[in-house]
């Protein structure tokens, strides 16, 4: 342990330290958690990871309110993480936590599984796309892994979603955007851990295209930020991702602020929506590819989000539209 960092030194200095943060984690904690189940989190999450006692003070409360924020328990049920890099705590939404909050705004499902040797695995993509998995029982290892998936389908519409990446798909990302080398968590402790990280990969492709909460759009920010050995503090529709401050150069802040989209206002939806329907009807446009589209400039409402994808049911296609 580090002499800089006396405060983690036993367990019971750790959960008094704790009960400082209390009051502050009340008032960022949704409704479906308490404090004193969020405070035996993270006392197990600094037992089983004994790490996390060498990390910053403000890095762990940090994290603490930031798994708190996004109503995230950390550790046991793989929701999220507290993950240590060098002498900082970094939180990290894992699949579940990232399936949790699209599926509780009850606008969507979203759900992801992984493929190993003796499965028997069938998908297609394109304009009519499926995907088919019956597990086997050959042996969950990294070396018999060979697809990753994930499947969203917004309420009301027909067509899902769906990514499928390989095992060395997966691994080129992880090469392409890791920033912290070996102590990146999906290459330490197990396979448990590369096959959590492997999933969530397609998984934040689907959820690009469903209804996304204040909370969702925060965990995904997160999840990026983890990648790259960034913290990420919230505070509203405002994300401040910060760089690791072992990784800093002398006189750099690392820090990046990270502004949420402006919201689209029914007032503006309702005067384009006109010409918006026609691009669905004259199927110019899908769904997911019209809501991508508008959501690089504006945020919408799950409400419009849904109305949107109410163009598509056959009731509101003009008859004989072009293809």
């Amino acid at each position: 342990m580090s002499n800089l960092v006396p405060v983690f030194q036993n367990p019971k200095a750790t959960s008094n330290w704790l009960a400082t943060l209390k009051p502050q984690m009340e008032l960022a904690l949704p409704k479906h958690l308490n404090v004193d189940r969020m405070t035996r989190l993270v006392l197990t999450a600094f037992s089983t990871s004994p790490k996390l006692a060498e990390c910053t003070p403000h890095s762990v409360a940090a994290s603490i309110m930031t798994a708190s924020q996004l109503g995230l328990e950390p550790g046991v049920n793989g929701q999220g993480y507290l993950i240590p890099y060098k002498d900082t705590c970094t939180f990290v939404p894992g699949w579940k936590g990232l399936v949790d909050l699209a599926n509780r705004g009850g606008r969507c499902t979203v759900w992801t599984g992984a493929v190993y040797k003796g499965d028997d695995f069938d998908y297609q993509l394109g304009d009519n796309p499926f995907a088919r998995h019956r597990p086997g029982d050959s042996e969950e290892s990294f070396e018999s892994l060979q697809f990753v998936y994930a499947i969203g389908r917004i309420k009301g519409q027909d067509v899902p979603v769906i990514e499928v990446w390989t095992r060395d798909k997966v691994m080129r990302h992880l090469k392409k955007f890791n920033k912290v080398g070996g102590k990146h968590y999906a290459l330490k402790d197990d396979m448990l851990n590369f096959e959590m990280y492997a999933r969530k990969i397609p998984l934040l492709q689907v959820l690009k295209y469903m209804p996304q909460s204040i909370e969702l759009t925060a965990a995904m920010v997160a999840s990026n930020a983890a990648e790259e050995g960034r913290t990420i503090n919230i505070d509203g529709a405002t994300w401040v991702t910060t760089e690791n401050p072992s990784d800093q150069q002398d006189g750099a802040s690392g820090a990046e602020v990270v502004n949420a989209l402006p919201v689209c206002t029914d007032e503006k939806f309702n005067a384009s929506k006109a010409g918006w329907m026609q691009l669905i009807k004259t199927k110019a446009k899908s769904v997911n590819d019209l809501i991508a589209t508008l959501e690089t400039k504006e945020a919408l409402t799950n409400d419009q989000k849904v109305e949107i994808a109410s163009w598509a049911k056959p009731d509101h296609v003009t008859p004989g539209a072009q293809a």
